[in-house]
């Protein structure tokens, strides 16, 4: 499986997010739209970024009823979408409704991958206030095999847990890691960070980097350092 740079567009507008875009003159990131954006904008801001050439992973992290996460994945899915994801919390009858419901009538079909736990939750919060008495390892391992035994591509993840999912789920199996900053950089609210380079020894097959490259002086020269560190 390859490796590629995710670009978090966390913009609550239009013109922010084109304006950010328009400093990529030669690269087509792939690009993440998550809650921000997609309400703000609806299901036209993946059709515009489509049709410039970028790959979309849109981030909804569907939680609901199977029946219900399967209708909403139908609707996303014609949207040519190129990954999309559910909460793992969410159980394997779920997951699979999700993938059934995300399958077009081809056969075809995006990326569907799991969040196990958010990079902002400590294994402390995780156990005082969800009430989950197993370690955060230990979780994050067993919502990946959830979700790989329910027929998911991957799960996103701490990328200092990317190593394990791969040990207990196959290198197959995609890691989509958060939680990436860079060595000089502020580590905002995430809690389970590492860098690029270190993401890519760890076995990460996606980073997902946002304020690094929104928020630089010169966003395409981040970027370019990602790719160095993570792909090249």
């Amino acid at each position: 499986m390859g490796k590629d740079v995710i670009i978090a567009c966390d913009f609550e507008s239009r013109e922010k997010l084109m304006g950010f875009l328009d400093n990529f003159r030669e690269e087509k990131p792939f690009l993440k739209i998550g809650m921000e954006l997609f309400y703000a904008m609806g299901p036209e801001v993946v059709r515009e970024l489509k049709a410039r050439g970028h790959k979309i992973f849109l981030d909804l992290k569907l939680h609901d009823i199977p029946t219900t996460v399967k209708k909403a994945m139908a609707v996303l899915s014609g949207l040519d979408i190129d990954m999309v994801n559910v909460h793992a919390a969410g159980t394997k009858a779920m997951m699979e409704a999700a993938l059934e419901g995300l399958t077009r009538a081809d056969g075809s079909r995006p990326l569907l991958i799991a969040v196990t736990q958010l990079t902002s939750t400590s294994e402390e919060r995780m156990q005082q206030e969800l009430l989950i008495q197993a370690s955060l390892p230990d979780t994050v391992k067993q919502y990946a095999k959830n979700a790989c035994d329910a027929g998911l591509d991957g799960v996103v993840c701490s990328p200092l847990e990317a190593g394990m999912v791969h040990e207990v789920c196959g290198e197959a199996f995609a890691t989509v890691t958060p939680g990436i900053r860079f060595a000089d950089s502020s580590k905002d609210d995430q809690v389970r960070i590492t860098t690029p380079a270190r993401a890519k020894e760890i076995g990460s097959n996606y980073i997902v980097v946002g304020r690094p490259i929104t928020q630089a002086e010169d966003p395409v020269a981040a970027y370019r350092r990602c790719m160095a560190e993570f792909v090249d």
